[in-house]
């Protein structure tokens, strides 16, 4: 299965999406379970504040508080059992065995007469605590003191706790990542079953042009089939035309302008020299055109398969523009990678780089380069000029959607129309930049 395939892609978004939520579930999970744990804690250390304000006991003859039925669990009679009680009074501290000769660490807070508040402290071997304390007011029977009653419990069993219910979590979330990621490769293989059928159909139309993809797909497929069947119609109603197009051209124009071709040398033999000129003008521009329409009826008919090496059409275009006297008075710099493929066919990127090369070439003033790279499916070809550059108005004109380049006054004549007309057919995009320094006219193609 290759990189780009649109089932590895689902498949991947599908098990990444997957695992992201139950692993998400999983971490909620646990931490639901742990504040539970929490809250069962707080709920118990909560019953031991009422357990020891209600067993408190005043001695008449010492003036003292004491605690005769301290509570039943036997893990506060064990040193550093990770569950404590402190009772300070009058100035003397009660407290379980089990906190040794340590204390519970308490807040300078006020307490009012019978709130409850949380805390969080280390203990006596040093491990984090939950620590509930609670203020009373005793009786005047008992000397009207002040008493802080507070109750403890290790963080520890509450993080064990959680911890086991994470790992006898896991297995179960396996599987279900297991069985989840299996229904969405069934999804999916279910899901793109109808552009497999596409892909035949679309190498049948390859085999034989004749065929369609036809109207049995489903609804959300059905309009893309449609628009094919719609697309390739419409493509050889216009490869008809411009094979026809290019025949009335080529019989119409053609020999007229051979003969016009006769005609100035005969002119030019007998002295005529500024008539000849005229018309060999004339017959040079309606050679240019003919020589458009040729053009566009060759992209008619071009394979989609096309491809042209770039740095070997620009080797060669280039070479012939620097024999030209504009081209001689110029310095080169041309660097282009040797394997950088466009999709285009080599006639239509040679037609291309010439108009764009010679049109470098007559208005640089010293240096031409040419230069291009890669970037994911596109290339971008450049060439540069250091001639004076275009008007910005006129620029404005050149790049606006919709303008004949050919039409527009002042503008750069009908090489940039041919151009535009060819990179139209074949998805590539022009683009024309220009300051005082020079002007860069970049072409974007597909890389073949």
């Amino acid at each position: 299965m290759k990189g780009r395939s649109l089932r590895l892609r689902l498949l991947l978004a599908g098990a990444v999406s997957t695992v992201l939520a139950l692993a998400l579930s999983g971490a909620g999970l646990t931490l639901l379970f742990s504040r539970h744990v929490e809250q069962r804690e707080e709920a118990e250390l909560a019953i031991l504040l009422d357990q020891l304000a209600g067993n408190l006991e005043w001695n008449p003859a010492t003036a003292t508080l004491s605690l005769p039925r301290p509570p039943g669990d036997p893990r506060f009679d064990t040193p550093l059992s990770g569950r404590y009680w402190q009772v300070e009074a009058g100035g003397k501290t009660l407290r379980s065995r089990s906190l040794w000769d340590g204390v519970l660490p308490m807040p300078d807070d006020s307490l009012a007469d019978g709130a409850i508040h949380r805390h969080s402290g280390k203990g006596p071997s040093g491990e984090d605590l939950l620590i509930l304390e609670r203020g009373i007011t005793l009786p005047r029977s008992m000397g009207s003191e002040k008493a802080e009653i507070a109750a403890a419990v290790s963080l520890a069993d509450v993080q064990a706790a959680s911890r086991d219910f994470a790992i006898g979590l896991l297995p179960y979330l396996t599987l279900l990542t297991l069985f989840l990621t299996g229904a969405a490769y069934v999804q999916v293989t279910v899901g793109l079953s109808p552009l497999r059928r596409i892909r035949s159909g679309l190498q049948a139309i390859h085999a034989s042009p004749s065929e369609r993809l036809g109207d049995d797909f489903p609804a959300e497929i059905q309009p893309i089939a449609s628009e094919v069947d719609a697309l390739l119609a419409a493509r050889e109603d216009q490869i008809g035309k411009a094979r026809a197009r290019a025949a009335d051209l080529a019989h119409g124009l053609k020999t007229p302008l051979q003969v016009l071709a006769g005609d100035v040398a005969r002119l030019r033999s007998l002295g005529q020299d500024a008539i000849a000129g005229d018309i060999e003008s004339l017959a040079d521009g309606m050679r240019r055109h003919v020589d458009r329409e040729l053009a566009r009826a060759r992209m008619a008919a071009a394979s989609s398969n096309a491809r042209a090496n770039v740095a070997a059409a620009v080797a060669q275009v280039s070479s012939v523009v620097q024999r030209t006297p504009q081209g001689q008075a110029l310095t080169w710099n041309i660097g282009l990678p040797d394997a950088l493929q466009a999709a285009i066919d080599p006639d239509d990127l040679s037609e291309i780089l010439g108009n764009l090369i010679e049109n470098g070439s007559r208005h640089a003033c010293s240096r031409i380069t040419v230069s291009a790279e890669g970037s994911g499916d596109t290339i971008s070809l450049m060439i540069r000029d250091d001639g004076p550059g275009i008007e910005a108005e006129k620029l404005g004109q050149i790049l606006k959607r919709g303008t004949r380049l050919d039409e527009t006054p002042g503008g750069t004549g009908l090489g940039l129309a041919i151009v535009q007309d060819i990179l139209n057919a074949w998805a590539g995009s022009l683009e024309i930049t220009s300051s005082a320094g020079g002007t860069c006219v970049k072409v974007t193609l597909l890389r073949g």
